[in-house]
Formats: C-alpha cells, structure tokens, sequence
C-alpha cells in the first residue's frame, strides 16, 4: 500500500521579500512529492495554491514558531504526517520519501555552540536536554538540522505541551526523542558564507545574504530558474 504524500507546513514571518521561500518552492515542486503547502503566519502576496493559517506573531522567532507549529497541528485540514518546513530548506535531489535525519547527540551539538557563541539558542537546546534526561533521556539526539522533519500531529501537540514551559524549546529535537524518530546521522547543511563550498547532496540551507549574494544562491537559483505552480508570475 502507497503512503499517501503528505502536506508540507512552513511558519513564515513577516517580511517584505522572501527570496529564498519562492526558491524552496521550486525545489520541493521538482524533489519533494507533497500534497498541499501550508504557509502560517505570514502570507507573501506573490505565493498562490497554497493554504494559509494566519497567526499572532507576538514574541522571540521561537516563540512565533512554536505557535506556527501548534496551529497547524491543531487545524483540522492539515494531514496526519506531514513535514515541517523553514522557508529556506532546498530540496536538491528527488526523493520518494523523506528520511528521517538526525544531527548526533545533543551533548555533541551543545559542545560545539558552546566553544563559539552564547544565546537564546543554546538556553535553549540545554533546556530542552535537561527537560529529556529528566524524563529519562539520559543521551537525546539533536534533530535540529536545516531539513525537512516528519512530524505526526497528535505526537508533536504532545511534545509542545511536555516542553510549554521551556522559553526557546527545541522542538524537533523534543518531538525527535519523546517519538523515538531515530534515523540517520547527518552534518547540519546550513551555508553562513559566500565562498564557493557548499554541500551537494540532497539538502541545503542558506542565511539570507549567502542566498542573496553568496555562491550558493547563485547555484540554487541557476538550477531551479523555473517558477513553479506557486508563483504569480512576475510578483516580487
């Protein structure tokens, strides 16, 4: 039996131009099969055939993706499963079903932010550690990677309540080990720079001004220069 394709879901905030979705678009169009794409919060004027659920961005971007997140778990037309998205995930190659990809141990991933910078981010991601070995996840994996994440609704509403209280709750990472999602391990795909290396697999992902600037966006947008079904032609 086929498992039916499912819905993509992508919290998006509020900007004047967003570049980089309309080119994730053209690349989950060609290699990612789906059935319908959902965009929350934030709707571009020039997106067209998708779904919209509008939300309250009221707080840090964690906070506002945590919202998106519920929101479309909570919404009766979004698909069982269905994978979580950020607007700038790029989808390289084909693939038939999304793999479940995971970035190590948390204890790894911590030790290499914490050698380089301090933050939200990492409060967070130890936050979330600390919640997991509390519940008995003595050694969590981290799935916080820039791809694609298969998410089962009712299991991620059960995450978001088990972590409410956290201020900048890893989610995936959460989701990830309260499922028991294993999968395999990559290196995150995330591109700071301009320069010209970059990963050439399956996945990327780009900061604004590599995509806008960099060698990376110049690869992306040479590659997937066709507009997709998405697109009002000529809207910027």
């Amino acid at each position: 039996m086929t498992m039916e394709a499912p819905d993509l879901v992508i919290p998006v905030r509020e900007t004047a131009v967003n570049e980089q979705l309309r080119y994730a678009l053209r690349t989950w169009t060609a290699n990612l099969p789906h059935r319908k794409v959902w965009v929350v919060g934030y709707r571009p004027t020039w997106l067209r055939n998708v779904e919209h659920i509008p939300t309250v961005q009221p707080g840090t971007k964690y906070q506002n993706t945590t919202i998106a997140v519920r929101a479309a778990c909570e919404h009766p037309d979004v698909s069982a499963r269905f994978l979580l998205m950020n607007d700038d995930f790029f989808v390289m190659q084909r693939q038939d079903q999304m793999p479940v990809l995971h970035r190590g141990p948390v204890r790894e991933v911590e030790r290499y932010y914490a050698a380089r910078a301090s933050g939200k981010y990492l409060t967070g991601m130890r936050e979330t550690r600390d919640l997991l070995v509390g519940l008995g996840y003595d050694d969590p994996l981290s799935y916080e990677l820039h791809v694609p994440l298969p998410v089962e609704k009712d299991r991620m509403l059960e995450a978001l309540d088990v972590g409410r209280r956290l201020t900048a709750v890893h989610k995936r990472t959460l989701y990830g080990t309260l499922a028991g999602l294993g999968g395999q391990r990559i290196e995150d795909v995330k591109v700071l720079h301009r320069g010209p290396r970059f990963p050439h697999g399956p996945w990327l992902s780009t900061m604004p001004d590599a995509f806008a600037n960099g060698m990376v966006g110049r690869h992306i947008r040479t590659a997937f220069f066709r507009p997709s079904h998405y697109e009002i032609t000529g809207r910027r």
